[in-house]
């Protein structure tokens, strides 16, 4: 028996929505990073983008477990002597809530170029509202995000 390798004009791309209000941050971003990476699909290709295209809207909703909103922390680098910026989960939600999301979902994909092209087919917004009513998103199943 053949091994299947997927060719890049047999790959179908779709648009899924997910509403990320009452759900839990990495549980959330654990199925997002499934669809991203085409994992979900028959043929699935490790070394293809095979992944559907995400939109997430009310990410400034998503809920952290315990008390990590005060004791989660992101750090960032400016790239000078002592630049070592820190910043809480609390207040990286309060200046850019979808950020959360997107650090999380990041760092579950591959970290090379396929991870970045993957990566890219996410939209994440604070709000209900997002630009990408034309390309009709699905739902994505709830049998698929776990709360």
């Amino acid at each position: 028996m053949k091994t299947y390798s997927a060719k890049a004009s047999e790959i179908q791309k779709k648009w899924f929505i997910v509403d990320a209000e009452g759900k839990t941050l990495g549980r959330l971003a654990t199925q997002i990073a499934y669809i991203l990476r085409g994992k979900h699909k028959p043929t699935f290709t490790p070394h293809m983008d095979m992944g559907d295209n995400v939109v997430v809207i009310n990410a400034g909703k998503v809920k952290l477990s315990a008390n990590k909103e005060l004791t989660k922390l992101y750090h960032r680098h400016t790239g000078f002597f002592g630049g070592l910026k820190t910043q809480t989960a609390a207040e990286i939600r309060a200046t850019q809530p979808e950020r959360l999301l997107e650090l999380a979902v990041k760092g579950m994909l591959p970290h090379n170029r396929l991870g970045d092209e993957c990566y890219r087919h996410l939209k994440v917004y604070a709000g209900t509202e997002h630009p990408h009513a034309s390309q009709k998103p699905e739902a994505l199943p709830e049998r698929t995000i776990k709360n």
